[in-house]
């Protein structure tokens, strides 16, 4: 749960996201993400169905491919390698920035040479961790996700009492329970606000690709994943009601632009001599995101490299700490250079990358959820809780990301929509970017089926039988061990 809780990096998210969400809807900016919250929690659940049949780390990757065929399960892993490419190097500059700032040396923050080299140190560092082992990431996951959490809900009761008492230094209002409803602000800004949902509650499945290094694999990591939205929920909708209520809506709407910098410039009004409080946990939510949002794109590097749909060298683990290693430095080794080519672009091109995120998210979320429904379909019928959980709820989360999908295409389309404003063949740059990366992704996995067959011959499959869904509960003290031997229905068939 630790895992998934920090590759969603809850404070920068905040950070990064409760001014433009404000922009668009004002005051109901706690409804939108709470509206966001429901397409996570129903493609969460997709997560945890598949995982009970397909422990595998590549995830959607692997269950699309049963489902669906090796076509969609290929550019669904292509989707989860690529966000971890166009992201972790964005993380590690944030969270330098946001280190320097909490130390007071803000002149160090503002030189550009200075953050780019101990950003590339700091995605080398947790890459390291990464391969040195799961139990280290996770030791040191507990202590930076603890920080966070803590810091961000103690900045949430102090700006919601002095928003209440009448002592905040800006444009205070008084919360109330219309806030939550996300119609309020209309249909167009509802899309907008929801697309920026999205990318805050985005990379709790981390916890999933972990699924063949956890104990209880068929059902612990599922459940994290659940339990990981709604710690999310929790947490979001506390911050963002004490900020509304706290800095008000002019504040927020002229500040939209500045993304992140807005919880720099409230941490000093709010908390006083303690703002470097809200200043580290931007930081420590960052940096914590760098290191396991890398872990998706290696697990899912893993899964497709032994089932030959990518070169066979990323399927190696490392002798001594059990890792993929391969997979591990080449997915840090090219969001290093992406991170450095976008940014000798321009810093918005670095922005406009990340915008690009939404493409790719909605895309192999969705996927995942309609691959449960049809993996199960068998099943659908047995019982109105499979009907509600495995098939309706799955497939009414695809629908509305692939919605989303669809509005981000339309509203990327237009340049004046992206943060510069320039047009790239015509186009909003985050499109351009989007466009390319599924475009590259077509034309080698066209190359790897024509040199490559084998992956290609496999054939989507239904759920067996007596690999129920939702199958009678066991005590925990006598739950098989995956590793035991003996048959364990939660763990036949899990290959191909």
């Amino acid at each position: 749960m630790v895992i998934g809780l920090a590759a969603t990096s809850p404070a920068y998210s905040l950070a990064a996201i409760i001014g433009p969400v404000v922009a668009l809807v004002g005051i109901f900016a706690p409804g939108v993400l709470l509206a966001s919250f429901v397409p996570m929690l129903l493609i969460a659940s997709a997560f945890h169905y598949l995982n009970r049949v397909d422990q595998d780390c590549g995830t959607t990757f692997s269950w699309v491919t049963r489902a669906m065929g090796p076509w969609f399960g290929w550019l669904g892993g292509w989707a989860i390698a690529m966000t971890g490419v166009l992201v972790v190097g964005s993380l590690a500059d944030v969270g330098v920035k946001y280190t320097l700032l909490t130390l007071n040396l803000d002149d160090l923050a503002e030189n550009v040479t200075v953050v780019r080299v101990l950003s590339v140190l700091l995605i080398l560092v947790m890459t390291g961790i990464c391969v040195i082992g799961t139990e280290l990431s996770a030791r040191l996951q507990n202590v930076l996700i603890i920080a966070q959490i803590v810091a961000l809900l103690a900045f949430a009761v102090v700006a919601l009492v002095k928003a209440l008492d009448g002592t905040s230094a800006l444009g205070a209002i008084s919360p109330r329970w219309d806030w939550f409803n996300p119609f309020g602000a209309g249909g167009a800004a509802l899309t907008g606000g929801l697309l920026l949902g999205v990318f805050a509650y985005w990379g709790w499945e981390s916890a999933v690709n972990l699924n063949e290094e956890t104990a209880g694999a068929s059902t612990t990591p599922g459940r994290a994943a659940i339990v990981s939205t709604v710690v999310l929920l929790v947490t979001y909708l506390a911050v963002a009601v004490a900020v509304v209520a706290y800095a008000g809506v002019d504040f927020l709407t002229e500040n939209a632009g500045e993304e992140e910098a807005i919880f720099a410039s409230l941490a000093g009004d709010v908390m006083g001599g303690w703002s470097w409080v809200v200043l580290l946990a931007v930081a420590t939510s960052a940096i914590a995101s760098t290191q396991t949002t890398i872990i998706p794109a290696s697990r899912t590097g893993l899964s497709m490299a032994r089932r030959a749909a990518l070169p066979r060298a990323l399927a190696h683990i490392h002798p001594r700490f059990r890792t993929p290693d391969v997979s591990t430095w080449l997915v840090a080794g090219i969001a290093i250079v992406w991170y450095l080519v976008v940014n000798a672009i321009s810093e918005n091109a670095l922005f406009d990358s990340l915008t690009a995120l939404a493409l790719l998210i909605a895309f192999y979320y969705a996927l995942t959820g309609l691959a449960c429904a049809i993996y199960y379909r068998r099943e659908l019928t047995k019982s109105v809780r499979n009907f509600v959980l495995i098939g309706v709820g799955p497939v009414v989360g695809a629908l509305m990301l692939l919605w989303l999908l669809v509005e981000s295409i339309i509203d990327q389309a237009d340049p004046a929509n992206s943060s510069t404003g320039e047009a790239w063949f015509g186009l909003g740059p985050p499109l351009v970017i989007g466009i390319a990366i599924f475009g590259f992704g077509i034309v080698y996995m066209v190359f790897w089926r024509l040199a490559h067959r084998t992956f290609w011959l496999e054939r989507p499959g239904v759920a067996d039988p007596e690999l129920a869904a939702v199958p009678p509960r066991r005590s925990s003290r006598t739950a098989p061990d995956r590793n035991a031997s003996g048959p364990d229905i939660h763990d036949r068939g899990n290959r191909p």
